[in-house]
């Protein structure tokens, strides 16, 4: 009998052509192992589990949460595949206790998130929105003044919140135009950043206090929901410029938004927000000195084929009795009954 791998879709969806053609990337690796994908079609917890108790693997969708009562119901699932950074539709606390392995794809678009990063602290940085309304406007002789009150970027100070790899990208390209880069991540060594040559900064409070741009890269769980909040903006210049490619919720939308418009701080770059799609009564779709992005800033030609593929040979690994190369928990790894991972001929698939 074929493994069964579950991907889950809404009732409202309809798919296009066969499921070889919706799941060829991750098929690849899944084919060659026995294993075959089977969709539901579940807009309820209950729904779900009906479809996936009998599964092997799920793959994530953005259709409906993983949470601990799904868990419970999924009996021979080994591994839950997500096809992003953020693991955040995921209870991975409650897949931890049931034994069940959560992967992720850590460094697919490290660098397209990287560009779109530092394409929103340039464009804010510029005022680059306001610009462009002043020309469509005509009044093309006010981008001047505006923009001779905001100094040069170079010499100016960059702080990361977290030091994962998509901030590392970032540090790599800001130095070039000049930035002194300062980063705080309590579970990343100074040694780590100080090979980077980024500053270390024990705490938040004096990385917020010592920064003219501020880029959030921090994953979205208890500890960083709301991470950046009143009491942070307070902490900032009244100069500082805020960007986050990173998770929405991490930043407290409603004081960002009253930063803003008191002038607590000077503009915002954002390609994540609290809720997605957009509410288009969102204040920060309105103001001026801020630039929104729609969740896109992994998008790449690239990134869709190369994340697929990623998920496919994680969960394959995983069926296959190996440990995937990027298990979010890795602690569960040795009691799930998975050996330590052995390359296989790049040309060959497992167990083939």
């Amino acid at each position: 009998m074929k493994k069964k791998v579950v991907v889950n879709l809404p009732s409202r969806a309809q798919p296009q052509g066969t499921l070889s053609e919706r799941y060829t990337y991750e098929l690849e690796a899944l084919t060659p192992i026995g294993a075959e994908i089977v969709e539901t079609h579940a807009d309820t917890e209950e729904e779900f589990i009906k479809g996936a108790a009998d599964a092997e693997a799920v793959i994530t969708s953005w259709g409906i949460q993983i949470n601990a009562q799904i868990i419970q119901g999924l009996d021979k699932c080994v591994v839950i595949g997500v096809g992003s950074v953020g693991v955040d539709m995921v209870d991975v606390d409650a897949a931890t206790k049931a034994g069940i392995v959560v992967t992720n794809t850590p460094d697919i678009f490290i660098e397209e998130v990287a560009d779109h990063a530092m394409m929103l602290l340039l464009a804010t940085a510029r005022r680059v929105k306001e610009m462009d309304r002043m020309v469509r406007e005509g009044e093309w002789s006010r981008g001047r003044p505006l923009l001779s009150e905001i100094p040069r970027l170079w010499g100016q100070t960059l702080g990361l919140i977290s030091f994962g790899n998509v901030a590392r990208a970032v540090a790599r390209r800001a130095k070039p135009f000049g930035f002194h880069v300062i980063a705080n991540d309590p579970y990343v060594s100074e040694l780590k950043m100080t090979s980077e040559g980024v500053e270390p900064i024990a705490s938040l409070g004096e990385l917020l206090e010592r920064s003219d741009y501020v880029s959030m890269h921090p994953p979205l769980n208890a500890e960083t929901r709301h991470l950046m909040g009143t009491e942070q903006f307070n902490q900032m210049k009244d100069t500082a410029v805020l960007v986050n490619t990173g998770r929405g919720p991490t930043v407290d939308e409603a004081a960002l938004i009253e930063a803003l418009r008191s002038g607590n701080i000077a503009a915002a770059g954002l390609d994540v927000l609290e809720q997605e799609p957009a509410d288009p009564q969102n204040p920060l779709l309105n103001l001026a000195n801020v630039i929104v992005t729609p969740h896109v800033a992994s998008a790449t030609s690239r990134m869709r084929p190369e994340t697929r593929r990623r998920v496919g040979r994680e969960v394959a690994l995983a069926l296959t009795g190996r440990w995937p190369r990027s298990a979010v928990n890795p602690a569960v790894l040795p009691r799930a009954d998975l050996e330590r991972w052995q390359p296989y001929p790049m040309d060959r698939g497992p167990n083939r």
